[in-house]
């Protein structure tokens, strides 16, 4: 049951939260296409958008935007074109937002000083060198594309006119790919700056001949070459890794035959140059006026030889980011490998879960109302889900390398999806022949409100008794082993009775409401230890045991916490603590009472205090902002767990769960990519002051 944003039920079932970072939060924008081809670790050229605001006149502006763009599809790689509107960053922009910057005359250049003041009001823009790598490096694409970058001015030395394209590249590690620097500027001083910010700059091609921007020479050199995509891409991956902080400047040299109008625009550009000292014309205008009066005075060449130049080094660019792709992809391969020889399904790991792995399809209308019948405008997402991988996924991001026991069949969905986990520990998942891997598709409205759901989990009841059993080594030893709903009762009977002989903690997360019953139809309830339903499944859970439960579900704050205390009271008999998702009205936690707090250490003996309850506020969210309905709760849940095995107090280990489901929230994903332990550390995250959660003792 999903509830209308912002009153976003945390797996189908919970609350709303802020997004914390680049993905669609208060201030970036990230298209799904970029987001998409980010995790899967495909490659993605970033690009600038001075080029269309401020460099060409329309329509040539739009034109090449959309042809450097078509060629970076064409090489293999994704376009994330950067770019400002009306206050909001975004990476990677539609057709409409394309046109949008093309033909808005109070666009505005946005630098990394006008980040602040242009967000603040509002306003649109296309982004510099500098703004374009904050935005792209705050996503994790290492790969930028743009013309030239900026310098230091000439006669720099006195009015200390420096591009903070420069500064920006020593402290932001991303790769640029330029056609050097322009020649209306001071080349030699500005390699010397680049060398003071630590920048290492390389020439591409046999030449170590530093280009300036219309001219493949110069006269000045880089202090290396790379020869091939392949040469370039082994440099990136090298540098960025050291964490040097700086960037790495790969200049590309126009091509021979677009270089011989060269000179006639350098005599352009000297004329422009001069015309634009006398006129008293500085700062941020003189590029465009210089590039407008060069324009002029070439009767359009110099603009033919940019667009050439701009198209090689997109073309470079994206062979450069398909090399980068292939070398990190082929690390994380041998990597992964390694891991899983190391976890081998004989070996020991300290969480296993057990459930289901589904690949879904969220699709999402633009509309207020989707009418059936015909065909809706909106967005589809192929994402990789499932209760059970979702959090095991959560997990083995945040530093655990819990192993993963599911069903999948031998279609390609199944190939996809096992790719996508490659992260994981996968050895426990069985592949099946004649049967299709799981698909859920879900459609929402644009108000964030589920529509339609449909699914084929047939192959969840493959998750037998018979076949759970090989792994009762590692069950056993386990310091906790988490189920879903998805798996069959006798499969859910089997792991509760060997957690009970070997005293392990058994987590439960119930899926949905009809699932929810599963270990409610026999004693194996008794052995779970932890129990994560919302007020829906909690009270499937208090029916099938034949107690009391309400007909229907209230409205107000006071009455839902009275009610799944009520609920959760006499599950607690035996269960060790209860995380009750409780939509817009947060999460309740009950248990033991220890220090004032709900005591979440895993149980090693049987309760011995009085039992009470927290109360944790949700948080808000926007249904603009909300891109995925169906992982928030398993973000939650994995988080919580990585928490409470960590040792962290209570607060601390909602707080990271509620982090994580922020996350999840803003993500395409149902489980963030960017998902690090870092992300959801609270003494890490400044933008959110904790209410304290309210406290009730359980009579």
């Amino acid at each position: 049951m999903l509830k209308r944003a912002p009153m976003f039920i945390l797996r189908r079932g919970i609350a709303t939260y802020h997004s914390r970072f680049f993905k669609n939060d208060s201030v970036f924008r990230v298209h799904p296409s970029v987001s998409q081809a980010l995790a899967e670790n495909r490659p993605v050229v970033a690009l600038e958008s001075t080029i269309i605001t401020h460099g060409m006149p329309y329509p040539h502006n739009l034109s090449t935007a959309r042809e450097v763009e078509a060629i970076v599809q064409d090489e293999g790689a994704t376009p994330a074109t950067v770019g400002v509107i009306e206050g909001k960053v975004h990476v990677g922009l539609s057709s409409e937002e394309l046109d949008h910057l093309a033909r808005c005359s109070t666009s505005m250049k946005v630098s990394r000083r006008d980040l602040p003041y242009v967000v603040s009001q509002g306003l649109s823009g296309g982004t510099t060198v500098s703004a374009t790598m904050i935005a792209v490096h705050r996503v994790g694409i290492p790969v930028f594309v743009t013309g030239g970058i900026g310098g230091v001015h000439r006669d720099g030395e006195n009015s200390l006119d420096v591009s903070a394209d420069l500064t920006e590249l020593g402290r932001t590690p991303i790769a640029v790919v330029s056609a050097g620097v322009k020649s209306i500027l001071d080349i030699g001083r500005t390699l010397e700056f680049l060398e003071t910010q630590g920048v290492c700059v390389a020439t591409y091609g046999a030449s170590k001949n530093f280009p300036a921007f219309f001219s493949p020479q110069s006269g000045f050199t880089s202090p290396y070459n790379v020869c091939n995509p392949e040469e370039a891409a082994k440099l990136i991956a090298s540098t960025l890794p050291l964490g040097l902080q700086s960037g790495v400047l790969i200049a590309v040299p126009i091509p021979e035959e677009h270089a011989a109008v060269g000179l006639q625009i350098e005599e352009a550009i000297q004329t422009a140059v001069a015309e634009a000292s006398d006129k008293g014309i500085t700062g941020r205008d003189v590029t465009p006026f210089i590039l407008q009066k060069v324009n002029d005075l070439t009767k359009g060449k110099s603009l033919q030889a940019n667009i050439a130049l701009i198209h090689n080094n997109a073309k470079v660019g994206s062979q450069i980011a398909c090399a980068l792709s292939k070398l990190r992809n082929k690390k994380e391969s041998r990597d992964t490998a390694q891991c899983v020889q190391k976890l081998r399904p004989d070996s020991k790991s300290d969480i296993v879960v057990v459930g289901g792995i589904n690949v879904d399809f969220i699709a999402k209308g633009k509309t207020k109302t989707l009418h059936f019948g015909q065909t809706n405008p909106g967005s589809v997402c192929q994402s990789f889900g499932g209760v059970g991988r979702n959090i095991a996924d959560c997990l083995s991001r945040l530093g655990h390398k819990p192993l993963f026991i599911s069903a999948v069949g031998t279609d390609s969905h199944s190939d996809a999806v096992i790719n996508y986990c490659k992260h994981m520990n996968t050895s426990g998942v069985a592949r099946l022949k004649d049967q299709n891997t799981a698909t859920y598709c879900a459609v929402i409205t644009q108000s964030g409100e589920l529509s339609l759901g449909l699914g084929d989990m047939d192959i969840h009841q493959q998750i037998t008794e018979h076949y759970v059993s090989q792994f009762e080594k590692q069950l056993s030893s386990a310091a906790l082993v988490c189920l879903d709903g998805n798996i069959p009762v006798s499969t859910i009977n089997y792991v509760c009775s060997v957690a009970k002989n070997h005293n392990v903690n058994v987590w439960y997360e119930p899926t949905d409401a009809d699932k929810a019953c599963k270990p409610f139809l026999s004693e194996a309830w008794k052995c779970l230890s932890y129990l994560s339903p919302n007020l829906s499944e909690l009270c499937t859970m208090n029916q099938t045991l034949g107690l009391p439960s309400p007909k229907a579900l209230p409205s107000s704050v006071d009455e839902v916490l009275s009610i799944a205390v009520a609920l959760s009271c006499p599950l607690l008999e035996h269960l060790h603590c209860l995380v009750v998702t409780l939509g817009a009205n947060g999460v309740l936690v009950c248990g033991e009472h220890d220090a004032g707090s709900v005591n979440l250490k895993p149980r090693k003996q049987k309760r011995k205090g009085r039992l009470c309850a927290l109360h944790y506020p949700a948080l808000t969210v926007t249904a603009e902002e909300t891109m995925n309905v169906s992982g928030a709760g398993d973000s939650l849940a994995g988080a919580l767990i990585t928490g409470i095995l960590q040792g962290r107090d209570t607060d601390s280990c909602v707080q990271m769960g509620l982090l994580a489901a922020r996350l999840s929230l803003a993500s395409p994903h149902p489980i963030d990519p960017t998902l690090t332990l870092d992300s959801v550390d609270p003494d890490k995250d400044h933008t959110h002051c904790w209410p304290k959660p309210q406290f009730m003792w359980i009579d």
